[in-house]
């Protein structure tokens, strides 16, 4: 996609939106990879109520893609035709509820850690370890260190592509290994969780010493996406990865962890392309070894330049 002039773009379509819209927006200053084309709409909500609004008022035939951090996604040097909404700028609300923890989908996964040990509360120490928001970890059933995100979910709330909003309860999905059954044109704004009362549980002590693990073997400071694929059943994608002897294997600015060979990092000279052919040509090396097949965990938008 090349870049958009926006002088073609009517923005007062949005006359309710409340929130700010922009266009052709560079999606490498949103994602952990540091990659990624032009957006043709970027959209950065006050609220829930905005985001509705938006919905409401964007055009049904342009395809809608929701961010948190931008972990976990790649997007093409060629851009996203559609419109993307920043969901961490305006779904940030946190609180206590008589049925447990309710949080929008913008709260970063460290921030509900941090919350329920406040409230001594247990369970919820592994959401440490998911570079992530709330949203993206529901919506793949994010896990850390035994545990993922659906075991304390209660309840969810949902908008559509209409800009409806709903609430339903954990039990009308089904959640499996970092996959949930929501359909096309749903996405979650929110969520609440139950995690277990523990007075006199020491939370903190237990999140340092899982971020201290997670820091000894996951490269933390370099611009990557998390786990680039799924471990198979009965296996570990890295182990895979590093039998087939890829660390360290580059592909222009991009390259598999030497600490970790499930995690691509970016030298900060990698384009979208060079992760993609990487990620390509590990798949490949990895069934001619194993003959086993390798799934991405991490989600690739957009068109190639």
């Amino acid at each position: 996609m090349n870049a958009i002039d926006t002088k073609m773009i009517d923005l007062a379509q949005f006359k309710s939106v409340r929130g700010t819209v922009r266009v052709n927006e560079s999606m490498s200053a949103h994602t952990s990879w540091k990659v990624g084309g032009p957006a043709r709409y970027f959209f950065e909500p006050a609220d829930e109520a905005d985001i509705a609004c938006f919905l409401a008022e964007l055009d049904l035939d342009i395809p809608v893609l929701w961010i948190g951090l931008g972990s976990n996604l790649l997007v093409r040097d060629g851009g996203y035709p559609g419109a993307v909404i920043a969901g961490h700028r305006g779904l940030r609300d946190l609180v206590m509820t008589d049925q447990g923890v309710s949080a929008q989908s913008g709260v970063s996964c460290a921030r509900l850690s941090r919350f329920a040990n406040k409230h001594c509360l247990t369970g919820a120490e592994f959401f440490s370890g998911i570079p992530g928001t709330v949203g993206g970890a529901l919506r793949m059933n994010a896990g850390a260190f035994g545990s993922e995100t659906w075991q304390h979910v209660q309840k969810v709330r949902l908008i559509d592509r209409s800009g409806k909003i709903s609430e339903e309860s954990a039990d009308r999905f089904s959640a499996d290994y970092r996959q949930v059954n929501l359909d096309q044109g749903r996405w979650f704004t929110g969520a609440t969780f139950q995690f277990e009362q523990s007075e006199g549980a020491n939370g903190v002590a237990v999140v340092r010493s899982l971020l201290e693990e997670r820091g000894k073997r996951q490269p933390i400071g370099q611009a990557s996406a998390g786990s680039v694929f799924k471990n198979p059943p009965g296996d570990f994608a890295a182990r895979l990865i590093e039998s087939a002897g890829l660390k360290g294997v580059r592909s222009g600015g991009a390259s598999v962890s030497l600490q970790h060979a499930n995690f691509i990092v970016n030298d900060q000279s990698a384009s979208a392309e060079d992760i993609e052919t990487l990620i390509t040509r590990i798949q490949q090396a990895v069934y001619q070894h194993s003959e086993i097949r390798l799934e991405t965990e991490v989600r690739i938008v957009g068109e190639h330049r």
